[in-house]
C-alpha cells in the first residue's frame, strides 16, 4: 500500500488557518449564546455565510489584496469577528478613529495672554 506524500508546508498552513477561522466563528456564536447576548440579524448572517465560504472554498474572500495569502479571513472580516466576540463578552465597543475623551489633555492651556508680558 502506497502512502500519500506529506502535504506541503504551505498547504498545511492553509488548512490550519481554515480550522482556526472556523473555530473562531463557532466560539463567537457559542459565547454570544452562553452570555445571552442577542446578535443582530446581520451578525448572525455574517457568521453563517463566512463559515460556509470557509468550509466550501477554504477562505472567505476572493480578492487576494484583501487578506494575507495563507489566511482564511480578510482583514475586515477578522475585524468584524473581533467586534462580534467583544459584543458577546459584554465589552464596550472601541472607538475606531477620531479624538478620544482625553485627546487634548497633554496640550498646554492657553490663557489668552498673547503679549508675553507677566
Amino acid at each position: 500500500m502506497k502512502r500519500k506524500p506529506p502535504p506541503s508546508p504551505f498547504e498545511a498552513q492553509r488548512k490550519a488557518a481554515q480550522r482556526a477561522a472556523l473555530n473562531a466563528l463557532k466560539r463567537a456564536r457559542r459565547s454570544a449564546e452562553q452570555a445571552g447576548v442577542s446578535l443582530s440579524e446581520w451578525e448572525g448572517e455574517f457568521l453563517d455565510s463566512v463559515g460556509e465560504r470557509v468550509k466550501t472554498h477554504g477562505r472567505a474572500f476572493a480578492d487576494p489584496e484583501k487578506g494575507a495569502p495563507g489566511q482564511a479571513l480578510s482583514a475586515m472580516q477578522g475585524r468584524k469577528l473581533k467586534e462580534i466576540t467583544a459584543k458577546a463578552k459584554g465589552e464596550q465597543p472601541r472607538r475606531r478613529w477620531g479624538r478620544g475623551e482625553t485627546a487634548g489633555s497633554n496640550r498646554p492651556q492657553d490663557d489668552g495672554d498673547t503679549t508675553g508680558e507677566d
